[in-house]
């Protein structure tokens, strides 16, 4: 008997330290920086937050200032299709954390890193899915060069219209 209760004890004690193993991580606004560009990340409507690492090692979450750092900087990594990898944006409208892969984003918008995504939760007239998403990020690094380095979109078809 005594066993069972030591074990439910280490159970309670290990859910209730440590960071969790999954989920957006609390940002510090305007002190946090982000991976790609190092500016402050401090517009709560435009974020982003990968979660991932290397298979085998411990989970490490990215914070960036923009949607469109992260969707280049995530590409740039070795295990950027391991399926536990998590993506994080700020819904533009009311900052709160959402799936980036079922995020809807409006363009246009006056975003840190000039991508110009929006990212909400439904979806209107004018969005775009993630993969649309990826492929106008790319277009506005070619276009612009954001970053000063040379931009290697990954193969994108163009959805159909």
């Amino acid at each position: 008997m005594k066993q069972w209760w030591l074990v439910l004890m280490l159970l309670f004690l290990t859910a209730c330290s440590g960071k969790p193993d999954t989920g957006p991580e609390k940002v510090r606004w305007d002190s946090d920086t982000c991976v790609r560009c190092a500016m402050a990340v401090s517009d709560r409507h435009y974020s982003a937050q990968i979660r991932g690492s290397v298979p085998g090692e411990k989970t490490k979450v990215y914070k960036f200032d923009d949607i469109g750092c992260a969707v280049i900087w995530l590409d740039e990594q070795a295990w950027k299709d391991n399926p536990a990898v998590e993506i994080w944006v700020t819904d533009f409208k009311s900052g709160e954390w959402i799936d980036a892969r079922k995020a809807w984003y409006a363009p246009n918008k006056i975003t840190p890193m000039a991508y110009g995504l929006g990212a909400q939760a439904e979806q209107q007239q004018g969005t775009l899915d993630f993969t649309q998403a990826k492929a106008h990020v790319y277009k506005v690094e070619e276009k612009y060069n954001i970053h000063g380095g040379a931009a290697h979109p990954p193969p994108v078809e163009e959805p159909a219209r």
